[in-house]
């Protein structure tokens, strides 16, 4: 007796359907950021920081510079040797109680929000690539005991994901 084949049991309609569905998976789709291919080199100078909180704008700028090497084709140099620069100015910074504690009413969890203005501009021509005004990004911290952290833990932190997406941003539009 002629032993059956495992497949045997699939209908031939599905057995195609599923050949090509598995075909077309792998027609080359990728899942990375695309970045524009005209550009080698970026320029990132310290934000601006039009707000009384000292120190966001060299956190921010040392997380771009870190994004961009990381996660683009780009390589950050100095503003008199690059193709593009990005600048940008830190315009707000908010703090906000989340929670406090049931005795006493002390903020237990704060979280703080840093807002920026950004463009990136092709040096030669002078064409703004991408700008973004008022665009945000939120960290929290915890800064009563037992944790006690301080309030550069959520600026870390807000600056991070702020340079994350700006990044983001970078890659070429749909």
């Amino acid at each position: 007796m002629p032993r059956a084949t495992p497949w045997a049991w699939v209908p031939p309609q599905v057995a195609a359907i599923a050949l090509l569905v598995g075909t077309l998976a792998g027609c080359g789709y990728e899942s990375h950021e695309l970045f524009p291919q005209d550009v080698h080199t970026i320029a990132v100078p310290i934000f601006q920081n039009r707000t009384f909180y000292r120190g966001v704008e060299f956190d921010l700028t040392e997380a771009l510079v870190k994004q961009i090497e990381l996660r683009t084709p780009y390589k950050v140099t100095d503003p008199g040797r690059a193709d593009t620069i990005i600048q940008g100015a830190v315009v707000r910074v908010d703090q906000r109680r989340l929670s406090r504690r049931a005795q006493g009413g002390v903020p237990q969890e704060l979280e703080v929000e840093i807002t920026v203005d950004f463009e990136w501009r092709n040096q030669t021509t002078s064409e703004v690539l991408r700008q973004r005004r008022g665009y945000t990004a939120v960290g929290r911290y915890v800064p009563t005991d037992p944790v006690a952290e301080p309030f550069e833990v959520a600026q870390h932190a807000a600056a991070q994901r702020l340079a994350e997406d700006i990044v983001s941003i970078l890659a070429a539009d749909w």
